[in-house]
This record gives structure tokens, C-alpha cells and sequence, in this order.
């Protein structure tokens, strides 16, 4: 697809996102709409400022990702205005007006002092503020991150239009590139350190444009699930790599998680078996599934998968009821992906946000919605050698229904996450993940 075809897709985008915000607006009495792009915070006792994220909000609308203090207003019937922060600062490099084919859909504006940007919406009514604390100064509380307002607009986001999916693949397909070059590193034996470089490198991001922190974890450092560390040399002996690492294009965030096998064996075999259970898996994010079911079905599937590895003495099912998978797969097997890696509206039922619990006895799952076209979620199964969880196990009755001799011959490898981004469709879904790879391939 051409940028210019990318750029129509940006304008249908619009007016999508334009209806949606209009019903949201006139169902709780407000006239337009302002979000602030955020602000980094500065460090404590210093001058510096962390990095900067954009408000998701925000990046909805516009992609600017890069200029903190923004503001994008909106009202019914008028085309969205930007006023572009382009503070007169002789410190810091003074962002440009943004020029692509994309503005022309929306007006932008420069503004060099925030504080004078009210003037913009005085005269539009009532006005609703979406933006961190802190980010308007004399507003009417009730008009400030209205909580229902929110949840509308957090419902919908869950519906992704034709733009934001084309945005995806192509954060999948940085993603890929990423991947490709990390397994490479390990593949020579670089540290955790140098993989991730090699990562960064490939993507052509830096490290605070990523959607989160990369996890690159070699052998039992695999089986901390999000692994924040980078060791700076690597281990004498390289057994394992688990790499948990995205990107985003235009604000849209890519998650992908890979596990390799340095040598032949046993965990080279449940690599291999966890893969095929995952395409499984991939196969259930049909329309109408409600997504707390595949999570459940995830259980059966990794409990067949363990029961035939030698780690446990259940089939799936009955590992399942007796609380055995837990000890390997301790979290949900995904989430809503988009703006956000952790993309909200994930437990929302309805568009009033109506919770839709959990399954009992699974309170880490983050997505419990039924799906429909338009929804992408990460399909993320995962075996792990936790010393906590083992522990614990152990000192329960579900010692006898494990078999500790194949957890010490696998607890050195960590453990095993594969993780894909798929999306829901009228009828097959597509797997954005595993397209970007086969097309790297190719």
C-alpha cells in the first residue's frame, strides 16, 4: 500500500473517529472535545524530563507522537485543529510544522505559549478535556477526563478502522525486522545487551519510541515475565532466548514475542509443541468467541502440551480443574493491542462499561470481551520454570501431580513465550504477526 493510499485510509479514519466522538459528546451534554498530547514529567531534584510519551487520545487523532504540550480540538462538523507546540527556545531544537499529505485533513496551526491556548475554546460551549493531571489549569473539574466519556470513547477504540490496521502491519513488519536481527546477535553470542542494540538498529527507533521496554532474556532470566535487565556480557553457556519486543508506525503499537532453542533436545522439542498450540490458539479469534473462553481453551491446550512433555501427570482438562496449569502459565493469554500495547476498554462489556469478570481463578487476564470484526488481540501462550511458583507447588498436594525431574532439566532454559497480534475479521482471522515474517522471508 502507497503512503498516499495510507493518507486516504487516514481520512475515513477521521471520520469515523469523528462519529464515534460526536455520539460520546452529545451523550453527556458536551459541545467539543480538547486533548493535551502530554508532558514528560522532570526527574526529581533535576532539570531533565523522563521520556515522553503521547497521550493516546491524542495520537488517535493526529500522528504526532514527538511534541509534548500539543493540543487537538475538536467540534462537531468542523475540521479538527492542531495548535502545534513551537516554543521560541534557543536550549532545544524548535519542532517544524508537520507538512505531509496527512494535514490536509486537519488544520495545524502553531502555538508558542500553552498558556494562551484557551483563547481557542472559549467560544465553543461546553467543552470536554482529555489530558494528564495537571494539563489545564482553570478548567471545570467535571469537565476533566469525564469518567463516562471516557468509557465511551474507550469501548469503541476497541474497533480498529481500516487505517489503524494498516498501521499495524506495518509496525508488525519493523517488529519482524527487529526480531530477525536480535535472534541473529544471539546467534553469535552477543549479551542481551548487544541483541537489543541489533534490535533498535533494525527497527531505526530509538529506545523511548518503542511501545514498551524490550524484554531480551537468555536462559533462566526467560523465566522472569518481564524481564527488565539487559546483561552486558553473555552467559558461558547459551541455552535459551526469549525476546518480547515491538514497535509502533504512526502512534500503533506491534508486540511480538519469539523463544529459540540454542541446541537440540527436550526444550527444543516443547518450543516446537508450544508453537503448533499456538496456531491453535490464533485459530479461536473468530467473531462472537468471547475471549475469556480462548484463555480457558489455552489452559486445555498447554496442559496437553505439558502432560506430553513429561511435566505433568494431568491431561489438559483435568490440570486445568486441579489448578496445575497455573504453576507454568500464570498470566492471561493476552490483550487488546493498538494505540496502547495494553490497549484499554479490555473488560468493558458494553459501551456504559459494564465489567464481564474474569474467569474464577484467573485475575490476570485483560481482555474479556466478545470479539468482533475490527478487534485485535495478542495471542500469547506461555510455559515457565518460576522458582516461586514451583516452590509453592511443591509444598502443596500438586507435588504429586508434577514431575520434578523434568522441571530441573528445564528450569535452566526459563521458559517459553510466542506471542502473534491477530485480528479479528468476517471469517478467517489475520495474523499480523506471522504475515510480517513470511513476508521478511520471502
Amino acid at each position: 500500500m502507497s503512503a498516499d493510499d495510507l493518507d486516504k485510509l487516514y481520512v475515513e479514519h477521521l471520520r469515523t473517529l469523528a462519529e464515534r466522538t460526536d455520539r460520546s459528546l452529545a451523550a453527556f451534554g458536551f459541545d467539543a472535545l480538547v486533548i493535551q498530547a502530554g508532558a514528560p514529567p522532570t526527574l526529581f531534584l533535576d532539570d531533565q524530563d523522563y521520556p515522553y510519551k503521547v497521550n493516546p487520545h491524542f495520537k488517535a487523532w493526529v500522528p504526532i507522537t514527538d511534541n509534548p504540550r500539543s493540543l487537538l480540538i475538536y467540534r462537531p462538523g468542523d475540521k479538527p485543529r492542531v495548535l502545534f507546540h513551537q516554543p521560541n527556545d534557543y536550549w532545544h531544537k524548535t519542532p517544524s510544522l508537520p507538512n505531509a499529505a496527512w494535514t490536509n485533513a486537519v488544520e495545524v496551526v502553531p502555538m508558542p505559549d500553552p498558556s494562551q491556548a484557551a483563547d481557542a475554546w472559549a467560544a465553543l460551549g461546553r467543552v470536554a478535556f482529555i489530558g494528564p493531571a495537571g494539563s489545564f489549569d482553570g478548567v471545570d473539574a467535571n469537565c476533566l477526563n469525564h469518567p463516562e466519556l471516557l468509557t465511551h470513547l474507550h469501548y469503541g477504540r476497541a474497533v480498529k478502522t481500516a487505517y489503524e490496521l494498516e498501521c499495524m502491519r506495518r509496525a508488525n513488519a519493523l517488529g519482524a525486522l527487529g526480531h530477525r536481527a536480535a535472534l541473529a546477535a544471539f546467534r553469535r553470542g552477543a549479551s542481551e545487551y548487544e541483541a537489543h542494540m541489533r534490535y533498535l538498529e533494525a527497527c531505526v527507533q530509538r529506545e523511548e519510541e518503542m511501545p514498551y521496554n524490550n524484554i531480551i532474556a537468555y536462559n533462566e532470566h526467560a523465566a522472569v515475565l518481564h524481564y527488565q535487565h539487559l546483561a552486558r556480557e553473555a552467559p558461558r553457556s547459551l541455552r535459551s532466548f526469549l525476546i518480547d519486543a515491538g514497535a509502533e508506525y504512526r502512534g500503533y503499537a506491534a508486540d511480538i514475542t519469539r523463544t529459540y532453542a540454542a541446541f537440540a533436545g527436550r526444550f527444543a522439542e516443547l518450543i516446537g509443541a508450544m508453537n503448533t498450540a499456538q496456531l491453535r490458539l490464533c485459530a479461536e479469534i473468530v467473531a462472537g468467541k468471547d475471549y475469556r473462553e480462548v484463555h480457558l481453551t489455552a489452559h486445555r491446550i498447554l496442559g496437553d502440551v505439558m502432560h506430553q512433555t513429561g511435566l505433568t501427570r494431568l491431561p489438559g482438562q483435568d490440570a486445568l480443574e486441579r489448578g496445575v496449569t497455573g504453576v507454568f502459565f500464570p498470566h492471561g493469554i493476552g490483550h487488546l493491542l493498538g494505540l496502547q500495547v495494553h490497549d484499554v476498554g479490555g473488560v468493558m462489556g458494553s459501551v456504559d462499561g459494564v465489567e464481564r469478570t474474569r474467569p474464577e481463578g484467573h485475575p490476570y487476564l485483560r481482555l474479556t470481551r466478545m470479539l468482533e470484526p475490527g478487534v485485535v488481540v495478542t495471542v500469547e501462550p506461555g510455559i515457565y520454570f518460576i522458582d516461586t511458583l514451583l516452590a509453592k507447588a511443591h509444598a502443596t498436594d500438586k507435588r504429586e501431580l508434577i514431575d520434578w525431574s523434568v522441571v530441573d532439566e528445564l528450569r535452566p532454559f526459563g521458559g517459553i513465550r510466542i506471542e502473534d497480534n491477530v485480528v479479528v475479521t468476517g471469517s478467517a482471522p489475520e495474523n499480523l504477526t506471522r504475515d510480517a515474517f513470511a513476508k521478511l522471508a520471502a
